[in-house]
């Protein structure tokens, strides 16, 4: 495929903009080339500013579980939209996508809208210290949350894709209150407790990783983390910016049936927009101001067009229940590509659950936790994404990220991407 345009367009933003780009894994980097630039997407379907067509399994990192330019959501967004983009004071869409996760997702009685998942996270953190009159917090390798101070040491996400140290340009006493613990050793976990549970606040987890890819819990490590907390009087946060309204309409806390104190959303409550979210116990969220002593704030918070584009998603998620038949196309994805591998003699291993999916290229062991992870072959990724992108499939440029299924995949998409799966192999 020819991408001059994107080739241009990237010379001119590497001007202007670091690396090119606004965010870092977009740069291409770990896997050896430049990024193409979009033009549109109509369902499953993404369209180069070359004229290319690509099936899309990034969904824009995630939110656009509906597929792109869902009708009725931008539908409403225009609605919406021409009445006002911002007001500052409150509007009635803030009232009705609240009440939408309040009723959806089991633990949280009280939510409070930012503008992004790192601002979901930061807030969730400085309220359980704020309510616990702790410091530290409980986090695990290669869980990303975001690019707050405290919790970018071992994360994953584009720290990890590009082999960034952790903590440039963050005071080493912000990261001191940092503890780091394995994914899925309840005896790590159990370790820093007995030497740090007095002063724990809190342990924030992706219930299920999707930035090291996706890794699974442990049938009982998320129960195991639920009890610990509750032991020594810390909060559990579930960052499920990623799994919020994805693994199941009530998140992964409700697919697993492990119910958190604190729970952080973001990506799919926007419908596309730049959303954020923090909610949980009554009790706990009263600690918020103007409730309580903990401050946050936020000029765009609540900004109505993104209420208006997260509101419909998860009227049109309730309404039609795609979970099953999403879970259906990811597993016959995940599973057949493992096939077409392994018939090669090619080692892998995918890790799905619901519409997220990894193809690891490993030695074939299990991936259960970061390390794992990064026995992955990353140059052999970079060849599978080059050579089936050119075949009109983009899925993340980066072993180290998911991939996802959305409502506007067909089976004819699926299809089609197995077949570039085996054109890859034929080509080795």
């Amino acid at each position: 495929m020819k991408r001059e345009k994107s080739h241009k367009l990237f010379e001119e933003a590497k001007r202007y903009i670091p690396g090119g780009v606004n965010s870092p894994v977009r740069a291409f980097k770990s896997v050896g080339g430049e990024p193409f630039f979009v033009d549109r997407g109509l369902g499953s379907r993404i369209y180069d500013v070359d004229g290319n067509e690509y099936i899309d399994y990034v969904c824009s990192w995630g939110p656009l579980i509906l597929g792109h330019a869902h009708p009725e959501v931008i539908g409403f967004i225009k609605e919406v939209a021409e009445k006002g983009t911002s007001f500052g004071i409150p509007n009635v869409l803030e009232v009705e996508l609240a009440k939408a996760v309040v009723e959806a997702v089991p633990s949280i009685e009280k939510v409070r809208f930012v503008n992004s998942g790192t601002e979901a996270t930061m807030s969730a953190i400085r309220l359980a210290r704020g309510y616990t009159k702790r410091n530290k917090v409980v986090k695990f390798e290669g869980c990303y949350h975001g690019h707050v101070d405290c919790l970018l040491a071992k994360a994953g996400s584009g720290v990890l894709t590009l082999s960034i140290p952790g903590t440039p340009g963050v005071p080493e006493g912000f990261v001191s209150e940092t503890l780091i613990c394995e994914f899925n050793n309840k005896d790590d976990v159990k370790a820093t407790f007995e030497r740090y549970g007095d002063d724990i606040a809190c342990v924030i987890i992706e219930p299920v990783m999707g930035n090291a890819g996706v890794i699974l819990p442990d049938d009982d490590f998320l129960s195991f983390l639920r009890e610990i907390t509750d032991t020594y009087g810390s909060l559990l946060i579930f960052d499920e910016v990623i799994t919020g309204f994805r693994v199941s309409y009530g998140g992964a806390q409700a697919r697993f049936g492990v119910m958190p104190d604190l729970t952080c959303l973001g990506k799919i409550i926007g419908g596309g927009f730049p959303v954020g979210a923090y909610g949980g116990k009554a009790e706990i969220m009263n600690y918020v101001a103007p409730d309580g002593p903990v401050y946050q704030a936020g000029t765009l918070s609540g900004n109505p067009v993104a209420m208006a584009a997260g509101v419909k998603t998860l009227e049109i998620l309730k309404r039609d229940n795609p979970y099953e038949a999403l879970e259906k196309k990811t597993k016959r994805l995940g599973d057949e590509a493992k096939r077409i591998f392994e018939e090669k003699g090619i080692a892998v291993t995918v890790n799905s659950i619901a519409s997220m999916t990894s193809i690891f290229f490993n030695s074939g062991e299990p991936v259960r936790n970061y390390k794992d992870a990064t026995k992955s072959d990353t140059e052999f990724y970079s060849k599978f994404f080059w050579k089936i992108l050119d075949k009109g499939v983009y899925f993340a440029p980066s072993q180290f990220e998911a991939a996802f299924v959305s409502v506007a995949h067909s089976e004819e998409d699926i299809d089609r991407t197995l077949q570039a799966i085996r054109d890859f192999v034929k080509s080795i």
